[in-house]
């Protein structure tokens, strides 16, 4: 290679590389989102889900489990296990999602109440305490009247908890006489007595 050649070589160097990139490598052919399209005839470049389209991980068939229903019909029974953590684990979400409107025992005298809004009904009605617990998961998944839908919000597995919990609360506000022991009946008759028999810690 002549030797006097080579300044030129390297000065022509990066004008031989910039001549790779074009500008219509930056500036292609697409669309942003949310612009309008002329090639659909709903004008939208972003395109609704397939019927039927399944993200990863989120394939539910489990019917009773994702939908609080079975063959059409509210089931009767939670579909996991019935524990105290998880009770305690539907208490503290129904704390946190649910008692500014329904109260900390389920009565309908949340917050909300005292700042103007409607008052939801009681859930120790007798109407709701015969509902399955279908039926209180699927409100809280889809919402009712002016309840809205926490389905994005709480996954299926706390709404069953806080399910449990709402049974819970029920039972405590209507626990038949025939469930408790005979010391349990003589403490709700005589809640004095009872108080100073309790061992001390």
């Amino acid at each position: 290679m002549n030797v006097r050649l080579f300044p030129f070589l390297i000065l022509l160097l990066p004008a031989a590389l910039a001549t790779g990139c074009h500008q219509d490598m930056y500036d292609q052919a697409k669309k942003e989102p949310l612009e309008a399209s002329e090639f659909f005839r709903d004008g939208r470049v972003a395109r609704p889900l397939v019927p039927g389209t399944i993200a990863r991980g989120q394939l539910e068939t489990d019917a009773p489990m994702f939908t609080g229903r079975e063959n059409g019909q509210f089931v009767a029974d939670l579909p996991l296990p019935v524990n105290e953590q998880l009770v305690k684990h539907g208490q503290t979400q129904f704390n946190i999602y649910c008692t500014p409107c329904h109260g900390s025992i389920g009565d309908g005298e949340g917050i909300i109440v005292t700042r103007g809004f409607k008052r939801p009904p009681s859930y120790h009605i007798e109407r709701l305490r015969g509902a399955p617990v279908g039926h209180y998961f699927d409100v809280i998944t889809n919402g009712f009247g002016a309840m809205p839908a926490f389905k994005n919000r709480i996954a299926p597995e706390d709404r069953w908890a806080i399910t449990a919990y709402v049974r819970a609360l029920q039972l405590s506000q209507f626990a038949p006489a025939s469930d408790l022991t005979e010391a349990e009946l003589n403490t709700l008759n005589n809640p004095a007595r009872g108080a100073a028999d309790a061992p001390r810690e």
